[in-house]
């Protein structure tokens, strides 16, 4: 094991042989000051180019192009955890009395949407496992759509290979944001329609101050109780229901989204060490055809949504995609078009359910297949 070592906003390790180690040599500063700099050019890339995300996406390619070349800086947790929470401040003020109205008009079609996404997803699974492209139950583990990290902490509880699901899981968090935030850029068309960035806005500074302790305490609170996603969930129904009453006004300045997105975009792409793709490169083709395929079936799901419920197209298809909630909250908020009560109402009901039911069909799956 290499020797790891902690500090606030950055973890290195000793490098291990036959990976890519380009940037081993450069101190922690220089990485984070290149990362900074190639996220900001990417993000303007992609807002000049009018794609939804662009905040998102470009610090997660930038941080998959440093982590994939050797770079040891890492996101610290407790800042991790900010940015969660921000993001889940961002989807409660989005909640109106209107989000429970949409679920109990039609729970059954949600609960029936959500179950073919998880079925397919483990099919999936299943398929790489049987073909003999991962071994045993890796693959039931790493097609699991959405909770990612209770996913990995089963897999490796039940034998399974972490590394690889750790791939799986966070190759699909790219490959949904990137496909998710294309068809928002192709569905919105015209750049008139895309939001406009202001960054020097007036702040109501009060609101500011409830916002960000609800943020910090949610995301502490989260922590401390082990909900899963605590940090994203509890800020977000806790900010939810004060946002509902009326006892708090959500105020989240631009400045404060941009550098929320850039901390979860750097800390999904960074989690492409040189180690992880090597360990898992055999597979890579497979993985990548299998998650390009639940993002194939659900577009064809969110076309039947759309044609049930009535909803546009691509707010069916962000309430469909297998992607983590904060990376789909991201997008829909960025979309003018979309109805961001309804993309999460499907992700947090979805997200739930694999929680609750996805470690057991994983079982029982990887039991039918047999010991890894």
């Amino acid at each position: 094991m290499g020797r790891v070592e902690r500090g606030f906003g950055l973890m290195s390790a000793s490098p291990q042989p036959n990976v890519s180690q380009r940037l081993v040599g450069l101190a922690a500063p220089v990485q984070w000051a290149t990362l900074a700099v190639f996220s900001g050019l990417l993000a303007a890339a992609f807002k000049w180019s009018q794609l939804p995300a662009a905040f998102l996406l470009g610090p997660m390619i930038a941080g998959i192009v440093i982590g994939a070349n050797g770079g040891m800086i890492r996101v610290a947790l407790p800042p991790y955890y900010v940015a969660q929470a921000i993001v889940g401040c961002l989807i409660a003020r989005a909640i109106t009395p209107a989000i429970i109205a949409t679920f109990l008009n039609h729970g059954l079609l949600f609960l029936a949407f959500i179950a073919a996404v998880i079925a397919a997803s483990s099919a999936l699974g299943w398929l790489l496992s049987r073909s003999g492209a991962l071994p045993g139950s890796t693959a039931i583990w790493g097609s699991s759509p959405g909770a990612a990290s209770a996913m990995m902490i089963m897999a490796e509880a039940y034998g399974a290979d972490a590394q690889t699901v750790a791939l799986m899981q966070y190759l699909r968090v790219v490959f949904v944001a990137a496909a998710a935030s294309l068809i928002a850029g192709l569905w919105i068309g015209s750049p008139a329609a895309a939001h406009e960035t202001v960054w020097l806005a007036p702040v109501h500074w009060k609101a500011l101050a409830e916002t960000v302790a609800l943020a910090g305490l949610g995301a502490l609170a989260g922590r401390l109780l082990g909900v899963p996603a605590g940090p994203l969930l509890t800020p977000l129904a806790a900010g939810a229901v004060l946002n509902v009453a009326g006892l708090i006004e959500i105020e989240l300045p631009q400045w404060l989204l941009v550098a929320s997105y850039a901390l979860i975009g750097w800390s999904i792409g960074l989690r492409f060490t040189p180690q992880i793709l090597h360990h898992a490169r055999r597979a890579l083709p497979q993985i990548i055809f299998s998650i390009l395929a639940l993002i194939v079936f659900c577009w064809l799901l969110a076309f039947a949504l759309t044609e049930a419920v009535g909803v546009d197209p691509l707010t069916a298809y962000l309430a469909t995609c297998p992607g983590g909630m904060d990376t789909v909250a991201i997008i829909a908020s960025s979309s003018p078009t979309v109805d961001m009560s309804f993309v999460m109402a499907m992700q947090t009901v979805r997200f739930i359910a694999v929680v609750l039911f996805g470690p057991a069909l994983a079982r029982l799956l990887a039991d039918r297949i047999g010991a890894p």
